[in-house]
């Protein structure tokens, strides 16, 4: 009690003070450095630091003096002298703190973007329309607003058919208990937002449960509402996918094409023309086994539970088919056969090919070199699992590790596996396409291909030095973590990424204190840096459980090297407005032999 109450007493009289410690050591020398000793730094030494510390060869004083501007415009800024005589060490840390300017990575697109679409990493929605879990949520067009805003590139839409008047279609998770959104609104909303944070094309996976007539209104909806923005190849044999770079600002479908008649067994086809094995019966199959949902297994067709459809009636809509199939520039392929028939490559006509997560997990234990194979020219797309009805999501690498292009995630299912997800996509430029490296896509010579379980030489040393941390005392209250003392904050400096480079280390703790400085230094031994992600999360020490102040999630490939600010987010991935970490990077490459 009495503890407590020292605490109070200490809170409520320290409640307005600023307790800020003195800047890093490191800090200190390079301002020292570049400022040849003096107390002030003049632009044209800022630049220089630029250039030679930060290594920003590109940087002009054309760039930095709006900057400068900026910093002696602050209130920590003492402006009578800093603007005569240049910048003073706190204006420096002011600088080096500018997320906007001096961010940890770069803001443009500058992968080469005019290889196949096969040759890339694609930010990819799951049931992009559902709000919340599998089961029971609401469909809407705001999730798929929203992921398209964050820079999403590819949105999942189940169609069935509806007994409204728009035109007969309805997007919505068959067989549960989630409510249906129109299509319309759906096509109307991607058409808007589609291309606001990336003008790299987007793609439409079509979960696809409609007769041919429907099929038909589908593609009459789609070109009335995209027009020239709706891509169409000339031809039904692609035997490359065309690049990011001549798509632009285009729409893509993806689905599995129209069934074409005569068949010999086409007296026991079905309605369903969904991706290569149904989402949504998996989904259901595998709720039998943990949740006893779905009882219907005798109307199942490749996983898929539809009413059968006469022949007759699949030729007399042939036509209103043909103009579906005109649309599809990625062709689901068939989900018959061995898994090694499935990820077959001939050389021909390219696809894609879905499959669980748990499918690929036990493909990867016998099949790794072929779906490394299969995805330098085909692509692979990987959904969560049906269990997962609260919307949570996977660890993406399982995909990637194999060079799936489509790692499909829950936008709504917020966690660390999201929160990977995202980092991967900050990489150029945060556009949506990530270009795969080049061991996922180089030809594979005397079946020697990449094997994530492998353990490979170290190929790059990453040092990733802690600072300080600065901002909260701005985006939350004085009462937020403790109510009687200033929190008690530490760092989590995590790496993700194939098994052998996966490590989770810790900064101390900083006792009470807004703003706290660490100092620290820890260093990462990386066999595969090009799958390789740095995850950045603060805490504050508590008794019980630690309480969350921030997190990040970087692709350490693009990591700039240097002193940089780095911003912190919340759960969900959005920005805080003042909460930033200064870290300093360094990525050395070891030759090997």
């Amino acid at each position: 009690m009495k503890k407590k109450f020292i605490k109070l007493l200490s809170f409520l009289t320290n409640k307005g003070k600023v307790n800020k410690e003195e800047p890093p050591l490191d800090l200190k020398e390079a301002f020292s450095k570049f400022a040849n000793g003096e107390n002030h730094m003049s632009k044209e030494q800022l630049l220089r630091f630029m250039v030679e510390y930060q290594g920003e060869q590109n940087c002009t004083l054309l760039d930095l003096e709006p900057i400068i501007e900026k910093v002696l415009k602050m209130e920590s800024s003492n402006t009578e002298t800093s603007s005569i005589a240049g910048l003073n060490l706190d204006d420096f840390l002011d600088f080096l703190l500018l997320d906007d300017f001096n961010g940890p990575l770069k803001d443009e697109v500058h992968h080469d973007m005019k290889a196949p679409l096969s040759h890339y990493f694609m930010y990819t929605g799951h049931n992009s329309y559902l709000t919340g879990n599998q089961f029971t949520s609401e469909s809407s067009d705001k999730p798929i607003i929203e992921a398209l805003k964050q820079g999403v590139r590819v949105i999942e839409l189940d169609l069935w058919p509806s007994s409204t008047k728009d035109g007969g279609i309805k997007v919505v998770h068959g067989k549960t208990l989630t409510t249906p959104v129109a299509l319309t609104k759906c096509l109307e909303a991607i058409k808007e937002y589609a291309f606001v944070k990336s003008d790299f094309p987007v793609i439409l996976t079509l979960e696809d449960h409609l007769t041919p007539k429907l099929q038909d209104n589908f593609a009459k909806m789609a070109n009335q509402i995209f027009g020239e923005m709706l891509y169409c190849p000339t031809t039904d044999c692609i035997t490359e996918f065309p690049s990011p770079a001549s798509l632009k600002n285009m729409v893509l479908i993806s689905t599995k094409p129209p069934k074409e008649f005569p068949q010999t067994d086409c007296a026991n086809n079905h309605v369903s023309n969904g991706s290569e094995s149904s989402e949504d019966e998996t989904w259901g199959q595998e709720q039998q086994d943990s949740m006893a949902i779905q009882k219907n297994e005798d109307m199942k067709v490749n996983g898929e539970e539809m009413e059968d459809i006469s022949t007759s009636y699949y030729k007399s809509n042939q036509q209103g088919a043909r103009e579906y199939r005109h649309l599809i520039t990625i062709h689901g392929g068939k989900s018959e056969g061995t898994m090694k028939d499935r990820l077959k490559v001939d050389g021909g006509k390219v696809k894609r090919l879905s499959l669980s997560e748990k499918k690929l997990k036990s493909a990867s234990e016998s099949h790794g070199a072929e779906l490394i194979r299969f995805t330098q020219k085909n692509i692979l797309r990987i959904y969560p699992k049906g269990e997962r009805v609260q919307s949570t999501n996977f660890r993406p690498h399982l995909g990637w590790m194999y060079g799936a292009q489509m790692v499909a995630f829950n936008m709504q299912g917020h966690g660390k596996s999201l929160r990977l997800m995202q980092g991967m996509f900050k990489a150029n430029g945060g556009c949506g396409y990530v270009k795969k490296p080049e061991f996922l896509i180089q030809e594979i010579v005397h079946n020697e291909a990449f094997d994530p379980k492998r353990r490979l030489p170290v190929k790059q040393i990453l040092k990733v030095k802690v600072y300080k941390g600065v901002g909260w005392r701005s985006d939350f209250s004085p009462t937020h973590f403790d109510r009687f003392s200033p929190p008690d904050f530490y760092t989590k400096v995590c790496i993700a990424g194939v098994g052998a480079d996966s490590v989770k280390m810790k900064t101390s703790v900083k006792m009470d204190n807004w703003y706290p400085v660490w100092d620290e230094e820890f260093e990462f031994q990386l066999t595969v840096p090009e799958l390789a992600l740095l995850r950045i999360e603060v805490k504050d020490k508590d008794k019980g459980s630690d309480d969350f102040a921030g997190q990040t999630c970087l692709p350490v490939s693009e990591l700039r090297h240097g002193f940089r600010s780095v911003a912190l987010c919340d759960r969900k991935g959005k920005k805080y407005n003042s909460v930033k970490l200064l870290l300093g990077f360094h990525l050395e490459t070891l030759n090997i032999l």
